[in-house]
């Protein structure tokens, strides 16, 4: 007799999910599908294969927040589906983001009159805010020069080479040069006089970073401020400042308001802040603000009237989201001056506790600053134990962790670093585990066979070692190929292996 199976064909809605026909086939990964499924089938298929991405609280690779209160989450559920842009459609939506940007303007300390409006816009990020920046700078410089019936085809910016990527964007998309201060071991961020000394009659402005994304530590704008301000008089150029304040820019004012980068000094013409970072606002939402008026050439301001009435704009992009604007004025009055100052107490705090639980152990170097973005980035002391940052970082994703491993940019590329990010969400208790989990892992990787490394024995090899180069004829040194170095490799983990399966079958 053959036995056969058919699938029942009977009403759909009867079937549970994971009974259906949908969860026995695989679905099309590169091309649409020929014809529809349940919405109970798609929201499962999806969202189990969703199960497998880590936990976003255990990413501590990420400045973005990643939590947020209830009350905010139904206000951006509510408003999910307001494009932004239709501001006379939504004028309430319009006019909250400009309760922000001048909120934001105060913060940082705008010259504003009593009842003069701040400049400034909503973004999806400090990327578009920086573009947007950018390109005010390099249209007022260009707009300068032809004034004065100069060329204007070689526009530059001076950074340091541990900007974020959006710079290097930006000068690649605008055709900007980007003139890079490098960094050195232990000075792992611009110096400013550096800085000036790269700036010419070409420079649109030089960028300044307050909280670097490799440690979190502030560059001296006030430093930078003072010796451009003594070289702009001398040469006779207005060379301004923009400050990234991607990162610090919501916390730099809350734990160290002394602290002079911002439009207190005044070349800083503007500023560009993260709301999704410690605005503390989910992924989504920038801000650049600027000093005046005039620090924003009109020609680059769109007005459309298609949407109902006259609109401003001045955007890279056109259609988004109201959610985030809506979630950064519910986080600016919710909270006001006194929650986001012990918010960021409690940030920095849990930062000194990781900071001082990692020192402790002995086993760590820490490259990030106290006064900067709560972070703490570290390295290995000793580097010679078989093991390195990565296989840390790759070790401590068993225990749900996502710690990010990298090295540093030009001129100290040697340095290897692991960095932790603290957020609103990290508690205490997590900053204590994160430390004992660290710390078993280090006992783990210290357990493991060392690696072979050029000072490494192994048996049958003349003398007993591995090397990087061979004795050639008249006592010369001839550097071994990285095929010749491979197979001694590949030999010693052969024979460690055959070893001790031998002294297992002796136990037997």
């Amino acid at each position: 007799m053959v036995l056969s199976k058919n699938f029942s064909q009977s009403d759909v809605s009867m079937h549970s999910t994971f009974s259906s026909r949908y969860v026995r086939e695989s679905l099309p990964r590169y091309k649409m599908p020929e014809n529809s499924i349940p919405k109970e089938a798609a929201f499962q298929i999806i969202n189990d294969e969703l199960m497998l991405d880590g936990k976003p609280r255990l990413n501590l690779a990420s400045f973005v927040t990643t939590w947020m209160e209830p009350e905010c989450d139904k206000l951006i559920m509510d408003s999910i589906n307001k494009n932004y842009v239709d501001m006379d459609e939504y004028p309430v939506t319009t006019e909250l983001q400009n309760r922000c940007v001048n909120m934001i303007a105060h913060l940082f300390n705008a010259p504003l009159g009593e009842s003069e409006a701040a400049v400034g816009v909503g973004t999806v990020g400090s990327s578009e805010a920086i573009m947007l920046a950018g390109l005010a700078f390099k249209r007022k410089w260009q707009n300068k020069r032809k004034a004065e019936g100069k060329p204007c085809d070689k526009p530059n910016i001076v950074t340091g080479a541990n900007v974020q990527v959006c710079w290097e964007k930006f000068a690649r998309y605008f055709e900007v040069e980007l003139k890079e201060v490098k960094l050195t071991e232990d000075y792992y961020v611009m110096d400013p006089a550096k800085a000036v000394e790269m700036v010419d009659e070409n420079t649109i402005c030089v960028a300044a970073i307050l909280g670097s994304t490799l440690n979190g530590e502030f560059e001296d704008v006030k430093l930078l401020n003072d010796l451009l301000l003594e070289k702009n008089k001398i040469t006779g150029w207005d060379t301004p400042i923009h400050v990234d304040a991607a990162s610090g820019g919501f916390i730099a004012p809350f734990l160290w308001p002394e602290l002079e980068w911002d439009f207190r000094l005044p070349l800083v013409k503007s500023i560009n802040v993260s709301g999704h970072k410690y605005g503390l606002v989910y992924a989504g939402v920038g801000w650049v603000i600027w000093r005046s008026k005039e620090d924003l050439p009109e020609e680059l301001i769109f007005h459309i009237n298609y949407l109902g009435s006259d609109q401003p704009t001045f955007t890279l992009n056109f259609s988004k989201g109201s959610s985030q604007i809506i979630a950064q004025y519910y986080q600016l009055i919710r909270l006001g001056y006194e929650g986001y100052r012990n918010v960021m107490d409690n940030c920095h705090d849990n930062a000194m506790v990781l900071k001082e639980g990692l020192e402790k152990t002995g086993r760590f170097k820490i490259v990030s600053k106290d006064i900067g973005v709560p972070l703490v980035a570290f390295s290995l002391k000793d580097q010679n134990r078989g093991y390195d940052e990565f296989e840390i970082a790759e070790t401590l994703r068993r225990f749900g962790w996502i710690v990010p491993a990298y090295t540093m940019p030009a001129d100290a590329k040697h340095v290897t670093v692991l960095r932790v990010v603290i957020r609103e969400d990290f508690s205490r208790t997590l900053a204590e585990r994160l430390v004992l989990d660290i710390t078993k892992v280090m006992h783990e990787l210290d357990a493991l066979p060392a690696k072979p490394s050029s000072k490494m024995s192994i048996n049958g090899n003349e003398n007993g070692k591995i090397s990087g180069s061979l004795e050639g004829k008249n006592g010369t040194v001839v550097k071994k190929t990285a095929m010749e170095t491979q197979r001694e490799i590949t030999a010693y983990w052969k024979n460690f292996v055959m070893a001790k399966k031998s002294d297992k079958n002796k136990l037997c």
